[in-house]
């Protein structure tokens, strides 16, 4: 009884190994389509986006572009997204600041087919820039962080609080990075906050529940990748008002809280 016991047990671990690198292959597979599908895209829209980013008075123009790259995108890809939307229309309210858990590199193309009402500009860590086709679109479009240089980031809050007094709201992903586990958020930083009090705007937390599922991390082999629904929350909105009245260690844990709350508990060791 042990022996057939013991066979049976190995059998199912081999069986099991053998379909989660299957599925690891066949996730990888999709990766590299999209990334194929991102690639193309970016390149046939990267003309005019280059036209209005140096042509400030229609630089707001450039938004419009990205909408239509994100659908196309999300077309191709087979991303269909579901907003549960406890703001009422309060993510109408511009210009604020769009806070978000970071799960995936789905969540930055799909932020603008999602939410079009306002324009935005990402503010988002500076090593992006390594990436030849993306620098001079993030550098001159978007606000990079120079997180290791602190007259830099002073420079790029400023410039972000300037954006915001043009009429930009601005996405921060309050992590600052992804997660080595996701979907579990990691502490948040408090640059957002403090850009939020600064620029006296109010804050919208958002959170993507299952992005990391749909597309993981490029670098992880046998990571999960797929189309499928794209399942967002859009939290009640944090009024300016509110933002002038709570220090920042409290808007950090309020709009963390609120993120949270419809994301998987950390298991306990």
């Amino acid at each position: 009884m042990y022996n057939s016991n013991h066979v049976y047990t190995t059998f199912v671990i081999k069986y099991l190994r053998q379909m989660r690198l299957i599925i690891g292959i066949v996730s990888y597979c999709w990766k590299f389509y999209i990334g194929i599908v991102f690639i193309t895209t970016l390149l046939l829209f990267y003309p005019f986006l280059v036209f209005f980013i140096y042509t400030s008075s229609l630089k707001h123009h450039t938004f419009k572009i990205n909408i239509i790259w994100s659908r196309i995108v999300r077309i191709l890809c087979f991303y269909a997204v579901e907003i549960e939307d406890r703001s009422s229309s309060n993510k109408a309210i511009a210009p604020h600041i769009l806070c978000a858990n970071h799960t995936s590199y789905l969540d930055i193309f799909l932020l603008y087919s999602t939410f079009p009402e306002n324009k935005f500009l990402f503010m988002g860590k500076s090593e992006i820039l390594s990436y030849p086709l993306l620098k001079s679109f993030f550098k001159n479009l978007n606000i990079p962080v120079f997180r290791r240089d602190r007259l830099k980031a002073a420079k790029s809050f400023i410039q972000a609080r300037n954006e915001i007094a043009k009429g930009w709201s601005i996405v921060i992903f309050p992590e600052g990075g992804i997660p080595y586990k996701t979907p579990y958020l990691m502490e948040f930083k408090d640059g957002a906050f403090k850009l939020a009090k600064s620029a006296k705007v109010g804050i919208l937390p958002i959170t993507f529940k299952n992005n990391y599922h749909l597309f993981s991390d490029p670098e992880d082999f046998l990571g999960w990748a797929h189309p499928g629904l794209a399942k967002v929350v859009v939290h009640p909105f944090i009024y300016k008002e509110q933002v002038k009245n709570t220090d920042e260690k409290e808007l950090n844990k309020m709009t963390f809280t609120a993120i949270n709350s419809v994301l998987p508990s950390l298991p306990t060791p």
